[in-house]
């Protein structure tokens, strides 16, 4: 760390703790009126069909049905609800209502009524002729399949990401650096593998939901479970074909997201019954809506190439992905890249060629989305998969192969944009966590007296910090009477604590208490625009521009002191409470000069700066595993996670611990529980909790969390990231400890005990 810090890398406590914790109001229900109109969806039951006709006069005589919409009474002009910087490269390719369903739970009417009975009663009057249409279930056979699930004329693609609605394309990339079939060819050893990842979902706790109102000027009033109130702001204008400056945009306090809240899910639907009908109204989205109707993570097929020499030197790697972005393109073409921009990277030390081609293509399955790890997750089990097997083939210890190859400080990254990794802890997070764990005896198989197998399994990974280039943080900082500051953000707080970690930067650069900075967001018409929480870009992109921020204030501060001290302005001293003149050592309090700031005054009291990047600089972990599984049953149970994150400078290492340990949860999730399968017609067997399992507390051991601490320049306080990192190391790890347990590879998730047992039986 390159500076006394005084409160950043202090683990100051959340500053909605104790609200949360007493169940004070802060979430969208809790803080908007109960007295308003019900919005609910009627759901398509086919994946693929046309409506040929739909009556709603009987739906409409239910007592209390205020409107019923159907694709006759929406616009027809195309948008994306993929919450992205505009020109977005998702394909426009939706409208409100169509008359076309593209999955079995795609929208068919909008009800609202005064009450949820009179809406479901009336959902059940209304009357569908479908002409239904062969789908395209399978994602191996999509790309170029002659049913097509987009042949429409007005779809449309803003950005060249390869995509084309004529042959089921949402995007499609190749890239290459070397002569990669050369140097796998002259390689002692090839270890190619398909592996695939399925469909997860978020599961935060609050599900989807929206209210919305006109307000007093006639304004689109929105109030949602949002990361992206900017976003929404301009999807919502798109979709209803309005100004955006009809809308206004807020959040309160979210009840999780993990990139579900990236996608605008639930907000077009209120926002068009009240933009139609003035009146305001609310949607809740039920769990079995999130299920089937939601923004999932992307399910991929990604085969991957190593070749190395028998020392275990690794030359060459080359990925391709098949990514499964279902009926609509959302986030589609920007999560796929991450597939091999950032698993391939890991291996930099020595590597000569790389390739990476991906497609990415329609289904008539529910429409994928963000979540966190963003399609490196997916990536990262491939890749750090592949290369355990190859010192497995080897007889290399896995870990020793990753330190003889991964990627140094200092290095250019070939395979993530030609960046250089000017802050890398990667190798002290591998020696760190090989001794934290005991890897040197954890990592000999043990058969235990009741006849279970204890093994350890190891993987590393990487992310970024914000999409360099494109991702813009901002911040406002005021100082207010009495001397204290209101600090206003466009990020939004997700329950990762941002808008406790970026006051505990501007309390450093101020040299004030925590709590003498008050937190606003995020709010369209209030907030410095802000790209969204997402892309774990809040701490690296916006956590700057609030340092350069109160950097300018401090700076104003002591030129309204120097007046009011009348000396010049490079003889004053701040040290956060008063204002000294060096050569007098006469003083004035914070207080005095927020009081005289507003008094004839022409010096800003309130500053606003943006910020971007244009690198993005990776943080790094190393996570570790011990299992123990039974043969018999194929059962396998988590007794020991170690995780070792290099993120640059810590801001806050409690929340920085509970945000890696939930990574972790949802990793193990993924690993062997978590699933989305479809029937042959297209619908989700999975639709509640009872059938999709994610893990408790019971299921993921014991877990410890240490860091490791690179220092990044062109981080605020030398801080990167840490948000999406921390779920990428579970599934291959527990995948290569399964396999050292059994001698059999699992390459398909989740690792559900009945594969194990399978494996096991065909052995």
């Amino acid at each position: 760390m390159k500076e006394t810090l005084q409160k950043v890398n202090q683990p100051v406590r959340k500053k909605d703790a104790m609200n949360l914790l007493l169940g004070k109001p802060a979430y969208v229900d809790d803080i908007t009126p109960q007295n308003c109109l019900v919005v609910k969806v009627l759901r398509s039951p086919h994946a693929h069909a046309m409506i040929e006709d739909i009556d709603v006069s009987d739906a409409q005589k239910v007592a209390g049905i205020e409107a019923i919409y159907t694709y006759h009474d929406v616009p027809q002009n195309r948008f994306t609800m993929a919450g992205q910087t505009y020109p977005e490269p998702s394909p426009y390719d939706r409208l409100i209502l169509d008359q076309r369903v593209r999955f079995v739970g795609d929208a068919v009417a909008i009800v609202a009524g005064a009450d949820e009975k009179s809406v479901d009663q009336a959902m059940k009057l209304i009357k569908v002729k479908y002409q239904v249409l062969e789908a395209v279930l399978d994602f191996h056979q999509a790309k170029d399949h002659p049913v097509l699930v987009h042949p429409e004329d007005n779809w449309k693609a803003l950005c060249p990401v390869g995509a084309d609605n004529q042959r089921n394309l949402c995007a499609s990339e190749y890239n290459q650096d070397g002569d990669v079939d050369a140097v796998l060819a002259s390689c002692d050893e090839v270890v190619e593998r398909t592996y695939h990842t399925r469909a997860n979902q978020q599961a935060m706790m609050e599900t989807f939901r929206t209210y919305c109102e006109i307000d007093p000027f006639g304004r689109l009033h929105v109030i949602s479970s949002t990361q992206i109130v900017f976003h929404v702001r301009r999807i919502l204008a798109h979709a209803l074909n309005i100004s955006k400056s009809l809308i206004h945009v807020e959040k309160p306090r979210i009840g999780g997201g993990f990139g579900a809240k990236q996608t605008v899910v639930a907000e077009v639907y209120p926002a068009f019954v009240t933009w139609m009908t003035k009146k305001p109204s609310k949607m809740i989205y039920s769990r079995t809506e999130c299920q089937i109707a939601g923004s999932p993570r992307h399910e991929m097929e990604i085969t991957v190439k190593v070749g190395a020499m028998k020392d275990g030197t690794i030359r060459a790697i080359d990925v391709y992905t098949l990514s499964n972005t279902g009926a609509f393109g959302e986030h589609g073409p920007t999560t796929v890249g991450l597939s091999g921009h950032k698993s391939i990277p890991l291996y930099n030390n020595h590597l000569e060629a790389f390739r990476f081609a991906y497609d990415v293509v329609y289904t008539n399955v529910q429409a994928a989305g963000a979540y966190r790890g963003y399609g490196a997750t997916q990536g990262i089990f491939a890749v750090e998969s592949a290369v355990n097997e190859l010192a497995a083939r080897l007889g290399i210890d896995a870990v020793a192969i990753r330190e003889k190859n991964m990627v140094q400080e200092g290095q250019v990254m070939s395979a993530y944009y030609n960046e250089m990794t000017k802050s890398c802890a990667l190798n002290r997070c591998m020696e760190h966590a090989k001794k934290l764990f005991n890897w040197q005896d954890k990592s000999k198989v043990r058969v235990m007296p009741n006849g279970k197998v204890r093994a350890a399994g190891v993987a590393m990974a990487m992310q970024g910090s914000g999409i360099s280039g494109v991702d813009v943080g901002s911040a406002t900082i005021k100082l207010n009477d009495d001397g204290f500051y209101a600090l206003s953000i466009g990020a939004a707080d997700m329950g990762t604590g941002c808008d406790t970690i970026l006051a505990q930067m501007a309390a450093e650069c101020l040299e004030c208490q925590v709590d003498d900075i008050i937190v606003f967001g995020a709010d369209s018409d209030a907030s410095p625009y802000d790209s969204g929480s997402y892309a774990s870009s809040t701490t690296y992109v916006t956590g700057k521009a609030v340092e350069k921020a109160c950097c300018q204030l401090k700076e104003n501060i002591c030129m309204i002191a120097a007046q009011m001290l009348e000396c010049s302005n490079d003889d004053v001293e701040f040290d956060g409470k008063v204002v000294t003149c060096l050569s007098n050592h006469k003083q004035v309090t914070l207080h005095d000069i927020a009081t005289q700031s507003m008094c004839g005054n022409t010096i800003a009291t309130q500053v606003t700066v943006t910020h971007s990047s244009p690198v993005s600089p990776p943080p790094f972990m190393v996570g570790m595993v011990e299992i123990e599984l039974d043969k018999e049953t194929g059962q396998v149970d988590i007794l020991d996670y170690v995780a070792v994150v290099d993120c640059g400078t810590v801001v806050n290492p409690n929340l920085a611990r509970v945000q890696t340990e939930g990574g972790i949860v949802q990793g193990i999730g993924m690993a062997l529980y978590e699933n989305v399968q479809y029937n042959d017609k297209g619908a989700i067997a999975e639709n509640s909790f009872m059938q999709y399992k994610i893990p408790t507390r019971l299921d993921i051991g014991k877990l410890r969390v240490e860091f490791e601490s690179s220092y990044e320049e062109t981080g605020p306080f030398g801080a990167k990231s840490i948000g999406e990192i921390v779920i990428n190391t579970p599934s291959p790890a527990i995948a290569h400890a399964i396999y050292n347990a059994t001698g059999v590879w699992l390459r398909d998730l989740p690792m559900t005990p009945e594969k194990i047992a399978m494996s096991l039986c065909e052995e």
